[in-house]
């Protein structure tokens, strides 16, 4: 049975973009997940990408028209300037953390309604009541928003020193076994082909 090692950020419109394919994938093939949220911006900045407020115009354009035309194409409401971005994606990091170790719920429903409340709903996830909200949502105890803030924050940091060990450069990141890698929500069905031993 494979495991996939998923780094991902909360802010991502990217990881937003996967939706629920991901974990519809994982299911299919009996695959593990390891949840590895991370701060994508430190990131960029050991890896050699750049912030999106950073980027050259052409750039940044070109990410406007693409993340709409994805949204689309995927059929999922999108907000190309969301209220609260960027926002302090830590507090719901760390809740995604606690829900991991605690178990209890569903973990892909809780990134996804976390990501959900970035990109479509107008909502501040650096919010207690809005990640709670989430938490209640995938069936964790809400009460996880304000517990393991310490351990929270150690794995948090410990998973973007590993995402750069393992050869992670963006959101969302997939990694089989650790070894065969896959970026971005748009190679899905590659990561589905690999699954399956055609790729």
């Amino acid at each position: 049975m494979a495991h996939i090692d998923y780094y991902f950020a909360t802010l991502s419109p990217y990881t937003y973009l996967a939706g629920t394919r991901f974990e519809a994938i994982a299911a299919k093939h009996g695959a593990s997940v390891s949840y590895k949220p991370l701060d994508v911006v430190a990131l960029f900045g050991r890896t050699g990408g750049t912030p999106p407020k950073d980027r050259h115009p052409n750039r940044v354009q070109y990410r406007a028209q693409e993340l709409v035309r994805q949204a689309k194409k995927l059929d999922m409401p999108f907000n190309l300037k969301p209220a609260h971005w960027p926002t302090n994606a830590a507090p719901s990091s760390y809740a995604i953390i606690a829900a991991q170790a605690a178990g209890g719920g569903d973990l892909g429903a809780l990134v996804h309604a976390v990501l959900r409340a970035v990109w479509a709903e107008e909502k501040d996830i650096a919010q207690d009541d809005v990640i709670k909200a989430c938490l209640s949502e995938a069936g964790f105890d809400p009460s996880l928003a304000d517990s393991g803030l310490l351990s929270g924050a150690e794995t948090y940091a410990r998973n973007l020193e590993e995402a750069v060990d393992k050869g992670v450069f963006g959101a969302p990141f997939y990694i089989v076994d650790g070894d065969q890698r896959f970026w971005g929500q748009d190679k899905l069905d590659d990561l589905d082909m690999h699954l399956s031993g055609d790729l």
